[in-house]
Order: structure tokens, then sequence, then C-alpha cells
């Protein structure tokens, strides 16, 4: 199965702007699926390094663990 992810939120919500990172790391990409990111909008200052480094939300985790995980499964991100 084929998934896009689409995150429109920045920095100002950051356990809204986590989730798409979070559904695809921690979920569709353990089964097997292939996962992909599109970032739009406000969403692309979450890849500003002082934005992603400390950036965590509320019950999921960090966005730099997150970034890394989409590093460790080579997902593809589109900006």
């Amino acid at each position: 199965m084929r998934v896009l992810y689409l995150a429109s939120t920045g920095p100002d919500d950051p356990t809204r702007a986590s989730i798409p990172f979070h559904l695809a790391v921690n979920g569709s990409a353990e089964v097997g699926q292939d996962v992909q990111l599109v970032l739009a909008g406000d969403a692309t200052g979450l890849l500003e390094a002082d934005v992603r480094d400390g950036l965590v939300g509320v019950g999921v985790p960090p966005l730099r663990e997150l970034l890394a995980k989409v590093a460790q499964h080579s997902l593809p991100v589109f900006v």
C-alpha cells in the first residue's frame, strides 16, 4: 500500500505538526507500507535546525527523533 502524508502545520502547534511524521515512521513504515511525506505552507519551517531540534509535542516523540527515523527508513520528503 502506498501512503502520502501531507503536513501543513508549523511549529506554532508542536503536537499537530508532529503527527504526520509519527504516523509515517511509527505506523506505516513499520508495517512495510510505501510512505512519502509532503511539507506544505507552515510545515516547511519544521526543517529549520533550531525548530527541528527543539520541537516536542504532547504524546508524540520529539521531532528530532521522528526525523531520524525518516532518514533511517529512507522516506522521501517533498517540500
